[in-house]
């Protein structure tokens, strides 16, 4: 993230019992800009905020939509005590930072911070690797028009594919979607000269 975010407008949903510590929570979310809404149950699917900032310490696993998966927004928890099951919780439900208990006002802006850019570099990463997986499923295309490369011009591999890759180049779209051209008759076989 190359700059911090300006949370005014953002709705955040605090999933805690109501005590000392979410009104601490929510005066402070309030002087950042955010809307927050305070809320003791599960959280539903349909309505998901721009944050979510939930109790760590008696949470359960489907107090969060998205158990085990990447969450849809950003994820802080809020934790009092030291237990590794309790971290290892916060940690499956996608949290990107902590806030330790009782709330120290000077805590929230970092953490949420925090639980933003994590959560982008996490969607960024998730991201590249579907568009990885997508070339490298469609890299058979690429070898089966390098092979009719070879065929049609009477030339090796390595110069087929070379031919397809300048190919690819010129035309500024990836190999896989020129090999998918003259694999499907819509792009004639490039010149190897």
């Amino acid at each position: 993230m190359s700059e911090t975010p300006n949370f005014a407008g953002w709705r955040a949903t605090v999933l805690h019992r109501e005590d000392g510590n979410t009104e601490r929570l929510h005066r402070q979310l309030r002087l950042l800009g955010l809307t927050p809404k305070i809320q003791w149950a599960p959280l539903s699917a349909a309505e998901l905020p721009d944050l979510v900032i939930v109790d760590a310490d008696q949470g359960w696993d489907s107090l969060l939509p998205w158990h085990g998966a990447t969450p849809t927004c950003p994820v802080v928890a809020l934790l009092g005590s030291e237990a590794p099951g309790r971290i290892a919780w916060a940690l499956e439900q996608g949290a990107g930072s902590i806030i330790a208990k009782p709330i120290a006002a000077s805590a929230v802006y970092p953490a949420l911070v925090m639980a933003v850019s994590i959560h982008q570099e996490r969607k960024a990463s998730a991201e590249r690797l579907q568009y990885l997986e997508e070339r490298v499923r469609l890299r058979p295309l690429v070898h089966a028009a390098v092979e009719k490369l070879m065929t049609g011009r009477n030339i090796d591999e390595e110069r087929a594919y070379a031919v397809l890759r300048d190919c690819a180049m010129r035309r500024r779209l990836p190999m896989e979607q020129i090999a998918a051209f003259i694999l499907g008759g819509a792009e004639p076989l490039p010149e190897a000269g």
